[in-house]
């Protein structure tokens, strides 16, 4: 029995399903280039190092907690997906001849019906330089893809960068009647 089931590990591909459909090449207004593509198991170092890298104000508006890394089992939530139910999409471009994470968007399935629920985080230093509108529409675009019907987040109400940028995305901000500290952004994805 352990054998058996040694044998069906090894056999899983963890990229058998990955969408390779959704890579994309995309060049900023500053003529820079940038990829976007779904996240990949190896991309666990990555995914840190851009974390840490995030200033604090960042990371705070992104998880909405103080922290400065992931924690194990986190960083392989965000890594190790399914790509059904949740898609992550990284921005990365190349430093010093070494791939970088700058950003990175995701979706995860909501229970019932047709809904996701988003989340965008992107580089301090790329800020403005339009990597979030890109990663956003991606996103969108994989989202209603796979027939979602709406995309909704959280946002805090501190956070009034992120608000003007979804508001400019056709998102609808919601008061959340349960946090007065945040606000629920919701929008029809529609075909």
């Amino acid at each position: 029995m352990a054998l058996s089931a040694s044998r069906s590990r090894k056999s899983i591909d963890p990229l058998a399903n990955y969408p390779q459909h959704l890579v994309r090449v995309r060049e900023l207004s500053d003529g820079k280039t940038v990829t976007i593509r779904p996240i990949r198991p190896d991309d666990i170092e990555r995914e840190q190092a851009f974390v840490r890298h995030l200033s604090e104000e960042s990371r705070y508006s992104r998880f909405m907690a103080q922290l400065h890394e992931l924690s194990a089992s986190r960083l392989r939530y965000f890594t190790e997906i399914d790509y059904d139910r949740h898609l992550a999409l990284v921005a990365i471009a190349t430093q010093d001849a070494l791939e970088v994470e700058i950003g990175v968007a995701r979706y995860v399935a909501l229970p019932g019906a047709g809904s996701c629920e988003f989340a965008i985080v992107v580089d301090d230093a790329w800020h403005g330089s339009g990597v979030a509108s890109i990663l956003m529409a991606a996103l969108i675009d994989a989202a209603r893809e796979r027939g979602f019907r709406t995309m909704e987040g959280t946002v805090l109400t501190t956070n009034q960068r992120m608000l003007k940028f979804v508001r400019r995305l056709g998102f609808v901000v919601l008061v959340d009647p349960e946090d007065p500290g945040t606000l629920r952004v919701v929008r029809p994805l529609g075909q």
